[in-house]
């Protein structure tokens, strides 16, 4: 219309210039006729007529327009104002909802509080009443037993009988009446027998008594009338035991005997001999056999059980000494005081107690085996329950029969556990137990890769598992509120579903087991089948018709207001297959649940999903992971498309058309995504492909294998589905060897086959290890940890040691260590150091083998063994830590990190190369494990050296070309480095570059140059090359050897080894003291070996500790030792003859030119500082002049080689004195800590995991304390001892 109006406004405009044309014309021309004239001025009014009518009808477009967009905006802002109000009303609904919710729950908290008061105000009732209780029956048992065991000075005498009725027939007619004593008859029966001579009817009532057939309530009657039996005659009582000893002799017989009678009888006789009646000795002995043999005759069973807790609950507190724990759970919360057991002493109870521990013991390993038992007949009805849907009348007659006698087991074992103030056992609910004569199907657990053949479980790999169990709870995100009608909803259909499934469990008969499953599938009829779920499913549809009818209507109400709801709806739907990833459709799925959860919406929402389009195959799995999602809040929708689906798979199956097969394809699949979210029944999925499998033909092979390879993996492998789906595969690949597929055909089959049940693989051969091998590794690689290594070290014990195979392939293990956990290698070091003490080698070979190991890391230095060498490393460090290595050997490797296969001159090695690290790693991991140990002594101070040499390691590395800015030094290991050196040296202070760790390491090397006597100040400035770690181990190698027990055990070695250090003169004199104190440890070796097997002997017992080399005695060795005594005999004659010469290095100096030169300067220099200050050093020349010595004292220059040496010698000599002044004064410190080690390794359950040579070397003990230092060492001190 715009377009034509524009046209003829167009053409009336040029018609309009046309005629002002003509006018001018027409004016220049000349006059025409009248009738000419006429003409033309008609036809010029015509012209403006009509341009009037053009300009009034646009005029009238244009108002038409204005007032529809005025319409148009005065409608929009009315929708708005409309939205607005709802938005409020719904916020006010809201408030008013909430505001509701919280006043239920404050109603429920106030409700649950006060059911809480009425419950703790019935408990306080409960527990006092049981404290009344108690005290009366304690009070009544007590008199009572006071009167009966004074009864003989209280019998009548012979006088007070003649007094009372002897008449026979009221004395037969009370005998007759205590055969039937009951509770109501006390009164009755006390007034007869107050009245009656009964002195010869004494058998007669006796038997009567014994005879009587009582209740538990009963008893107290009866043992009230025993007494007044007891108090007036005398033979009553022997007569009375004797009868019961009868009694019980008869009843051995009987092979099914009366269990209510054996428990009255049994408190019966308890309660006589509480009462006095019985001895103490007589009737605990009775009482004690009876329970004994009813104990004995009842393990297996425990039919008797009832007996047992009928006595611990009247007779128990009395007999044995019980305290139930009800009653001392009382006693603890209401502070309420029972009475104790005074009648009978402890020692009397105690056989008692043991006889029902054991009976209890007994009792719960019987309800065990019922519980294990109860689960596999649960698990096999739960198999047959999935697998046929339903139980035969037998199985589950039997079923509930047994769960029966199981629940009565249970609460007697409760009864007893509480009367004995025991623990119920655990009774696990997820134990399964492996069948012994099952059908021979494997019902594995899903999800666990090495359980079943296939690898990866139920789902292909960490992804899909993820995606199809790991939902977003909406719960905790959404307000309940917003479900809370769906949840109504849904409980309201739990609970008639529920109601069915018990009617329907009533109506079950005769169903078959579960062996016949495989061939009733494969005979059966399923067109039946199909006509009864075609039934149940045409209702379905009706009602899901009617649904969506309902839902048109609703539609079109909101469609007629303009909801604005709607308008996001249809947005949100619009952007839904958009969603093609997890994160996006959780993030739908919660804001559906959030903004649009409503009736109509889910409706909408369940269409959607189910007409998504044939082609987009890729948007079912997150259709169906929405449709879980939302099931917990929105039950419906998962409801609603899974009736659509059915419907539709349905109807293409009965249509059997050969079009539409994207279509079938599409519904089979999004079926199979939903049973993979449990969404879609497993046992409707499974009906769905017997369905297909009953015409299997043309479309419905390919709808098959695409249900298949959907969802027939995880179908196959879930233990519910396993036999179903197993059976159908069968069946399946049956029916493709019976009919004539095409090719393709035939490969989709197998295709969907194999996937589900893939051909097996030839496995890996796994090596088959002896037993004994597999018992090491069980113990070393699954039971040691923390908690067990003690455990382990007592089974470790008991191996085979003499065999060398079994040692051999135990140090094997233990070498490799990587294939233990991380975290478990500290265990490992634990065991080894307790197994050093019986097996002395085992330690020796497994710390070669490490250090071997580490080495060997070195050489090859491959990142494929990085986990290995790390694993290496810790175990070290780990044996230092339980003292089976020395430092030496620590730091031995550490240098070897740092300089094995490193170039001095920087070039690049293969063994160490630029770009590699994994030496500072190493480095840092020793440091980590047993650095921390390093922390005083010659250790610390080894320690801080290394520090030097590894500080100028890592900046070499770091000055290497192979970093530049693009490729940075590592910042993880520059974090790595930073914890360790602030775990061990946290105020050390660090090199910041290559140079300054050079000058370090130049300074260190040059003071202990300068300290080893192998350069003077001036020589060493010059000479700067040292190898790393050779000054160090030179310096301290003193201290190893002597030291190193009190390194280890004290700590000390600081204070008594650094003046040693510093006066180690002569390196040939320190070699020959150590192998002097090797010889020494050698011997003393041998003389505790010695004083082992001769305390071994004289128990009649060897044991050999230690696995060294075994001396074999042949003829050469007694040929050799006469060579060596001939050869020693004739040195020593040789060397008889020669004169010894004594050198006189010193000559003391008389006593008064001694006091001549204490008043001068003092010649050998007081102190450190006086030495410094003098130039000259006083000497006392002795000189001779005929037969007398003349002294002379000469001041010699500071500087000449004379004074130098004569101070450096008295230097030495001094801090000598100073040093074993210092070990003297310790002695006793040291005597005090040795002690406490030997008590602590005498408490210890095994020996202390230490290092035996450290304790061979006998400890010098002094019969008199410590000695004066001073006056031994003339150094002046003040120390005295006394």
């Amino acid at each position: 219309m715009p377009a034509e109006r524009k046209k003829s406004v167009n053409m009336d405009e040029k018609e309009a210039s046309s005629i002002s044309s003509k006018d001018k014309e027409s004016g220049d021309r000349r006059p025409a006729s009248t009738r000419e004239k006429g003409k033309e001025d008609s036809k010029l009014s015509s012209k403006k007529d009509n341009l009037k009518a053009a300009e009034e009808k646009k005029r009238k477009l244009e108002e038409e327009k204005r007032k529809k967009e005025e319409k148009e905006r005065k409608k929009k802002e009315e929708e708005k104002l409309k939205a607005e109000e709802d938005q409020k009303k719904k916020e006010e609904e809201e408030k008013i909802k909430q505001e509701e919710e919280e006043k239920r729950l404050q109603e429920e908290e106030e409700r649950r509080q006060r059911e809480e008061e009425a419950a703790q105000i019935k408990e306080k009732e409960e527990a006092h009443q049981l404290h009344q209780e108690a005290w009366e029956r304690h009070q009544s048992r007590k008199e009572l037993r006071s009167k009966n065991q004074n009864a003989q000075d209280g019998r009548p005498e012979e006088t007070f009988f003649s007094r009372l009725d002897s008449s026979l027939k009221k004395n037969t007619a009370f005998v007759k009446k205590l055969k039937t004593i009951t509770e109501q008859q006390r009164d009755s029966l006390s007034s007869d027998f107050s009245s009656l001579n009964l002195s010869k009817y004494i058998a007669e009532a006796v038997g009567s008594v014994v005879e009587a057939k009582l209740k538990i309530s009963d008893v107290n009657c009866a043992v009230h009338l025993c007494s007044l039996f007891h108090q007036r005659y005398a033979e009553f009582a022997p007569l009375l035991l004797q009868s019961w000893k009868k009694h019980f002799e008869a009843r051995k017989e009987e092979k099914t005997p009366n269990v209510s009678k054996l428990r009255t009888d049994l408190r019966f006789i308890a309660e006589l001999t509480i009462v006095g009646i019985f001895t103490d000795k007589e009737g605990l002995s009775l009482i004690y056999e009876q329970l004994k043999n009813i104990i004995n005759t009842d393990r297996e069973t425990h039919m008797h059980v009832s007996v047992v807790i009928s006595f611990c609950k009247h007779c128990g507190d009395d007999i044995a000494g019980l305290v139930p724990r009800k009653v001392k759970l009382a006693a603890e919360k209401f502070g309420l005081s029972f009475p104790l057991s005074e009648i009978i002493n402890s020692e009397k109870q105690q056989p008692f107690q043991n006889l029902l521990r054991e009976y209890f013991t007994s009792l719960t390993k019987h309800l065990k085996k019922d519980h294990r038992e109860l689960q596999n007949i649960e698990r096999q009805n739960r198999r047959i329950l999935h697998s046929k849907g339903e139980l035969s009348e037998d199985r589950h007659k039997q079923y509930e029969e047994f769960a029966t006698s199981y629940q009565k087991l249970l609460a007697n074992t409760q009864s007893l556990a509480d009367l004995l103030d025991e623990n119920m056992p655990e009774l696990p609910q997820d134990k399964t137990v492996q069948e012994e004569h099952g059908p021979g199907i494997d019902i594995f657990t899903p999800g666990k890769p090495g359980e079943y053949d296939l690898e990866g479980g139920i789902w292909e790999d960490e992804d899909a598992r993820n995606f199809y169990e790991n939902m977003v709870d909406l719960k905790a995100f959404v307000p309940a509120i917003l479900f809370k009608d769906n949840e109504k909803s849904s409980q309201n259909k739990d609970n008639k579903e529920e109601a069915k499934e018990v009617k329907d469990g009533k109506d079950n008969k005769d169903v078959p087991s579960t062996e016949e499953l495989e061939m009733e599938l494969e005979t059966l009829d399923i067109n039946d089948d199909t006509l009864e779920m075609e039934a149940v499913d045409e209702a379905e549809a009706d009602d899901l018709t009617k649904k969506l009818l309902d839902e048109q209507e609703q539609e079109d109400e909101e469609a007629s207001t303009g909801s604005h709801l709607k308008l996001i709806v249809d947005a949100f739907l619009q952007q839904l297959p958009n969603c093609v990833n997890r994160d996006l459709i959780d993030k739908a799925a919660m804001d559906f649940c959030m903004n649009m959860n409503t009736k109509s919406n889910r409706r909408k929402l369940v269409r959607a999903l189910f007409t998504v389009p044939r082609q987009r195959l890729d948007l079912l799995p997150f259709y169906a992971r929405l449709v879980a999602t939302l099931h917990p809040c929105m039950s419906d929708v998962a409801e609603d498309l899974c009736s659509m689906l059915k419907g539709d798979f349905r109807f293409h199956v009965r249509k059997k058309d050969q079009i539409n097969i994207e279509t079938k394809n599409k519904t089979v699949r999004f079926i199979g995504e939903l049973t993979k979210f449990k969404m879609f029944s497993k046992s409707d999925t499974l009906h769905c492909l017997k369905m297909l499998l009953s015409d299997f033909s043309h479309h419905h092979i390919e709808m098959a294998c695409t249900l298949l390879e959907t969802s027939g993996r995880f179908l196959f492998r879930t233990p519910e589905s396993h036999l179903r789906t197993s059976v159908l595969l069968e069946q399946m690949m049956r029916k493709k060897q019976a009919m004539h597929l095409d090719a393709r055909y035939v490969t989709m089959v197998e295709n969907a086959y194999y996937y589900c049940n893939p051909p097996p693989v030839e496995k890996t051969v796994r090596r088959k290890r002896p037993p004994l091998q597999e018992y090491i590794r069980k113990l070393l690689y699954k039971d040691l940890s923390k908690v067990t290594t003690e455990k382990v070290l007592r089974q470790m014990r008991k191996l085979p040691w003499q065999e060398p195979e079994a040692k051999n392939y135990l140090i094997c293990c233990m070498v490799n260590i990587w294939n233990l956990k991380y975290n478990s290698i500290h265990c490992v070091a634990n065991l080894l150091a307790g197994l050093v003490a019986y097996q002395e080698d085992v330690g020796i070979h497994v710390v070669d083998g490490v250090l071997e190991d580490i080495r060997l890391g070195m050489e090859v230095n491959q990142p494929k063994f990085n986990q290995r060498r790390i694993s290496s490393a810790k175990f070290l460090g780990e044996l230092y830590n339980y003292r089976m290595v020395e430092s030496a050997v620590i730091f031995r490797t550490l240098y070897s990190f740092i300089s094995f296969g490193v170039n001095p001159d920087g070039t690049a090695s293969p063994l160490d190369p630029p770009e590699h690290l994994f030496r500072i790693r190493m480095v840092c991991t020793v440091l980590d494990t047993c650095g921390q140990y390093f922390d005083r002594g010659s250790s610390k101070r080894k320690l801080d050296c290394f520090l030097i040499y590894f500080q100028r390691y890592i900046w070499w590395k770091k000055s290497l070309d192979v970093w530049t800015e693009g490729h940075p030094f590592p910042i993880d290991i520059d974090y790595m480095l930073s914890d360790t050196l602030e775990l061990l040296r946290p105020k050390m202070k660090l090199c910041c570059s290559l140079e300054e760790a050079i000058r370090q390491v130049t300074g260190l090397e040059r003071e202990f140059l300068v300290k080893l006597g192998l350069a003077n100040d001036k020589d060493s400035k010059d000479s700067s090359s040292i190898r790393e770690g050779e000054a160090i181990e030179e310096e301290d190698e003193d201290d190893d050897e002597e030291g190193a027990e009190t390194e280890e055990q004290s700590g000390n070695e600081s204070e008594m080894n650094e003046p040693e250090e510093e006066g180690s003169e002569n390196e040939e004199e320190e070699r020959e003291r150590e192998r002097e104190e090797e010889e020494e440890e050698n011997t003393d070796y041998l003389t505790d070996s010695n004083k082992e097997n001769e305390t071994d002997e004289e128990n009649n017992e060897v044991t050999i500790k230690g696995g060294g080399l075994k001396h074999v005695a042949c003829a050469e060795d007694e040929d050799f030792i006469q060579a060596l005594d001939k050869m020693m005999l004739e040195n020593l004659q040789q060397r008889s003859g020669e004169s010894v010469k004594v050198h006189q290095l010193d000559v003391a100096i008389p006593l008064q030119l001694k006091s001549q030169l204490k008043k001068g300067p003092p010649p050998t220099g007081g102190g450190q500082g006086d030495t410094e200050i003098a130039d000259t050093m006083q000497f006392v020349m002795l000189t001779r002049k005929g037969n007398k010595q003349q002294f002379k004292i000469l001041n010699v220059p500071l500087s000449s080689h004379l004074a130098a040496n004569h101070f450096s010698q008295q230097q030495v000599e001094q801090e000598e004195r100073m040093r074993m002044k210092k070990l003297t004064l310790d002695i006793n410190e040291r005597q005090e800590q040795e002690d406490y080690q030997e008590m602590l390794q005498s408490l210890a359950q095994r020996p202390a995991p230490a290092n035996t040579n450290r304790e061979r070397r006998p400890r010098y003990q002094h019969p008199k304390g410590a000695p004066n230092a001073d006056l031994i060492f003339k150094t002046g001190g003040r120390y005295t001892y006394k």
